[in-house]
Order: structure tokens, then sequence, then C-alpha cells
């Protein structure tokens, strides 16, 4: 609590650029896969991108700040504690992210058959199938990493609030985007020759569920959140499903293939920062008391913009180290991208003027909302680490997205067209 702004931005800026080389990684890659005869022809599946990647925010953040509060208000000190933690957290985000996938692939089949007003039986499983396997996987390899982090951030002597999200975010893009479009790769290949693969891979996971379920009951640590903490998880997921259609309907247009390499960065970044936001601010509400304290911590009014980013407390400075991240965290990141050649788009002046009047609209709006939610959730007796996150990273994800395409859309309008779009 008596970090400085200096401090704040030291302990964050690794982390911070770690996660967004990360979110590069998975623009690259969204990029080329985009032209894949999957992504061609089953285009739903980039419905499932923003919700997939989501569940970074929906699951592991969620799980990397609950276990950071745990960590920093000593809950996590003996072996004994610890191991309970891991266990329960490890089978909750397993139950969590199989029904989220599944329900995922049901909104990407809904919103693709509405405008299109054509239904295929094989792509609505081939999506359930992706989609499943893809969460269960990711959200196995990325807990597992998120506790590692976790544990020696704290050995360490480093707030793990300032680091866990950011790696969690970093790896979690690549990861389960490489993974989706490796598995629903190889699903497409199976539909003419093997078709019953895909039914197989949906059951097999499915039916692993009740043992994740009974893991999961017997942890006190994990019982309550697995009865009361789906409506953020899914209510997250449909959101970030409604930026995955405008993700859809954006680069299925030739003109507009160059927004798919930064859908990821700009969608990423503004969820790390302000998961790093919401992790502080929910840690800084427990020190002082439980969800339902009423104190001067926890006012339940709602905050002007001011108090949130010009007050003199820890968690205003903290607002605007993660704000003044964005320009140079951004630019690094889009040389990045020119340096490799990756996407669409050349790097004109107006384009990177729009770019970043996006990527700064974003994060302010989320981080002023991450200040009110947090404290709204506190004062209304929710654990703010169980329930935030999901909607503050869906919400960046739908943001984002929107912005993205809007700048995108206006840029051809005005008459800045690259003659490479769409090669």
């Amino acid at each position: 609590l008596k970090e400085t702004s200096f401090s704040i931005g030291l302990q964050v800026l690794f982390p911070f650029l770690l996660a967004g080389f990360g979110t590069v990684a998975a623009g690259m890659v969204l990029d080329i896969v985009q032209h894949w005869d999957v992504f061609k022809y089953v285009t739903e599946v980039f419905i499932l991108v923003p919700a997939l990647l989501g569940l970074k925010g929906n699951l592991e953040m969620t799980l990397a700040s609950r276990l950071s509060t745990a960590a920093n208000i000593g809950q996590m000190d003996t072996h004994k504690e610890l191991w309970k933690m891991i266990t329960g957290n490890m089978a909750l985000i397993q139950v969590q992210a199989t029904v989220v996938g599944f329900l995922a692939s049901i909104a990407a089949v809904v919103f693709g058959w509405i405008p299109d007003g054509h239904f295929s039986i094989d792509h609505a499983v081939l999506l359930c199938a992706s989609s499943v396997a893809t969460a269960f996987i990711a959200s196995l390899v990325l807990g597992m990493i998120m506790i590692g982090v976790i544990v020696g951030s704290r050995k360490m002597g480093i707030n793990p609030d300032n680091v866990a999200t950011p790696i969690a975010a970093s790896l979690g893009d690549l990861i389960t985007l490489a993974l989706l479009s490796g598995i629903s790769w190889g699903l497409y290949k199976e539909l003419e020759s093997k078709a019953y693969v895909n039914p197989l891979v949906c059951a097999f996971f499915i039916a692993l569920l009740p043992i994740w379920i009974i893991i999961a009951k017997r942890n006190s640590a994990t019982r309550e959140v697995l009865y009361s903490g789906w409506e953020p998880v899914i209510i997250a997921m449909a959101i970030s499903s409604v930026g995955g259609l405008i993700l859809d309907r954006t680069v299925s247009d030739p003109n507009f293939a160059g927004m798919a390499v930064f859908t990821p960065v700009i969608n990423g970044v503004g969820g790390n920062l302000v998961a790093v936001q919401a992790s502080r601010i929910s840690t800084y509400l427990h020190m002082s008391g439980m969800p339902g304290d009423s104190s001067e911590s926890a006012p339940r009014k709602c905050p002007s913009p001011c108090s949130t980013f010009f007050s003199s407390d820890v968690n205003s400075r903290s607002a605007r180290v993660l704000f003044l991240l964005v320009v140079p965290g951004h630019l690094v990141f889009l040389y990045t991208i020119s340096s490799m050649q990756g996407g669409h788009t050349t790097l004109t002046l107006i384009f990177i003027v729009f770019y970043m009047t996006a990527a700064l609209l974003q994060v302010l709006i989320l981080l002023y909302i991450a200040d009110w939610m947090v404290h709204w959730m506190w004062g209304r007796d929710l654990d703010p680490d169980n329930f935030s996150i999901p909607y503050l990273t869906a919400l960046g994800d739908l943001i984002g997205t929107g912005l993205l395409a809007l700048s995108f859309h206006v840029l051809w309008l005005i008459g800045d067209r690259d003659s490479d779009v769409g090669d």
C-alpha cells in the first residue's frame, strides 16, 4: 500500500511488455490462420476467437487475482494451505472452462446462423469440439503456470497482483489461439473421412466434468465460486462473442483483412491493464475488511473521473501509471508487427493516430469502469476477485474490437487504403 508510482510502473512494466509481445505473437498467428480453409469455410471460428481468448479474463486472470489476494493476506503460507488452494482452483477452472467452451460454441453457431440463415450440423459439432477441447487444454496449462508464477513472486518479494495477470494474458492469447487453430484445422480435416471424431471429442471432455465438480465441491476455498461464480463468466463470454461477431463480419471483407493482426493486441493490452488495476483495488479492499463492509476505502457512491485518475490515493496513482503505459507500449508492439512484416496494413501516420486514439479511449473507459465496478461489487457483498475481471476483460474485447473496426472503416472512407490489403 506504500508503493510509489515509480515502483508500480517498474513492477508492471516487464510483465506488461511480456504480455504485449504475447498478444503480438497471437496477432501474427491470427493473421496467418485467417487464410486456412477452416477459417474460410467455417467462418464462425472467428466468433470463437474473442470468447476463447477472453477465457484468460474469465478464468486464468480471475484465478490469478484470487490467488494473489490469498498470497498477500497469508492464506498460502503453509504447504497444506497451498495444496488445498491449488487442487480446488484447478478443478474449478476445468469445470468453468468446459462449460464456457461449450456455451461459446453454441453462441458462435447462433451468431453465425442468424445473419446468413444457413445451418450445418457438421460445422456446429466441429465448433463444439474445437471450443471445448481448446478451453480445457488451455486452462489446464495456464492454470499451472499461474500457480507457479504466484508462488514464485511471493518467495521473491514481488507483489503477485502486478505480475500474475499480465503473464496469464501474455501466454493465454498465444496458447489459446494456437490451440484453437490447430485443433479446429485437424478436426476439419477429419470431417470428410471420420465424421465421428468430432462428437467423440465433445463427449470425452464433457464426460470429465463430474470428476472436476466433485473435487471443487470438496474444497471449501472453491465451493462457493462453483455455485455462485457462473453469472460473470457466462455473461462475459456472451459479451466477447458479440466482439467476435464484429471481428467475423469485418475480417470476412477482404478490404479489412488487415484488422486481424491488431485485434488480439488492442484487446490484450486493454484487458491486461484493467485486470492489474482490478486485482490491485480488490487486494486493497480485502486488507481493510470483508466484502460488504462499508468504510472510507470502499465508498458506495459512483466515483468521478477526477477521483479515479487525479486523486492522491494509491489506486488513482496506479491508474495513471497504467494509462501512461498505453502509448509507448502500443508503439513498441506496432513497430514489432511492422518489422516482422505482419498483417496487410501499412503503418502510416494517420493509421497510427486512429489506432492510438482507439487504444487510449478503450483503456480510459475500462479503468474508470474498474474503479466503479470493484467498489460496487464490494459494497454488495460480492468478492471482486471472483466477479469483476471477467466483465472487465470482456468489455475490453467488445470495446477494443468495436473501436478498431470503426477505425478501419473510417480510414477506408477517408481514402487511407493500402494496395496490399487482403493480399
